[in-house]
């Protein structure tokens, strides 16, 4: 559905402290969209030059410079709901995290021999056309069923996933409805496809849910947490 020029930016050839915010302003256009005009997603090649630690203080880098583009912007900023690493290699279908109504998925991947097809869903813009609320099609139409997959099909955009090179994929995780004022995230879903599955090889995502939140109120992720995620060598058994 959309054209990599709307979605694709590039870290690879950058030191985490040249993720600034004037980079984070043209994701955060992208991901963060109060219209249709853009995608809803963001996916940042990150090449293949840094380890797992470095790919992680990029995100973490990367959230910090959006929540400051956020209260430039809005007045509020960003704060992460969770953080987690864990080995992904269930094929999942077209689905929303849980997460509160206006939310964001930062997920940085992990070079393995694991091949897989990531892609993402317009619901949101689905669910406008056929007049309804992002709720009412996860009641009426979910994806999960044959009638929700073949709704969905002319929303659909697959990512140039290469499971060689770091990636983060930023995902607008968001359940708003549409307003001609635009007053809040409007979201897409996410599914991934695991094409070769091996229980004997990682697949690892690292996983942050990012909300909107007042300036003046705290994280619900403690330092701790937050340290345990840019240092820690621990995967977790997949979520799905």
């Amino acid at each position: 559905m959309w054209p990599e020029s709307a979605y694709r930016f590039n870290l690879s050839d950058r030191d985490v402290a040249q993720a600034d915010d004037h980079f984070a302003e043209g994701v955060l256009y992208a991901v963060g969209r109060r219209d249709f005009s853009v995608p809803g997603f963001a996916f940042i090649d990150c090449g293949t030059a840094i380890n797992s630690l470095l790919l992680r203080r990029r995100m973490v880098d990367l959230k910090e410079a959006l929540g400051r583009v956020e209260q430039r912007l809005f007045g509020r900023t960003l704060g992460y709901l969770s953080v987690a690493r864990f080995d992904q290699q269930n094929t999942t279908k077209f689905h929303v995290d849980g997460a509160p109504d206006e939310a964001m998925l930062m997920l940085g991947y992990e070079p393995t021999p694991v091949r897989s097809r990531v892609a993402l869903a317009d619901y949101t813009r689905c669910a406008r056309d056929l007049g309804m609320t992002p709720i009412e099609f996860l009641d009426r139409l979910n994806p999960m069923f044959q009638s929700g997959e073949q709704a969905l099909r002319p929303y659909v955009t697959e990512l140039p996933f290469d499971q060689k090179r770091l990636q983060i994929i930023l995902i607008n995780n968001s359940r708003m409805p549409f307003t001609d004022g635009g007053s809040g995230w409007l979201g897409v879903m996410h599914t991934a496809q695991i094409l070769t599955p091996d229980q004997s090889l990682h697949r690892v995502i690292n996983s942050t849910m990012i909300a909107p939140q007042p300036i003046e109120e705290l994280e619900t992720v403690s330092l701790a947490d937050k340290e345990w995620f840019l240092t820690t060598d621990e995967v977790r058994t997949s979520k799905y």
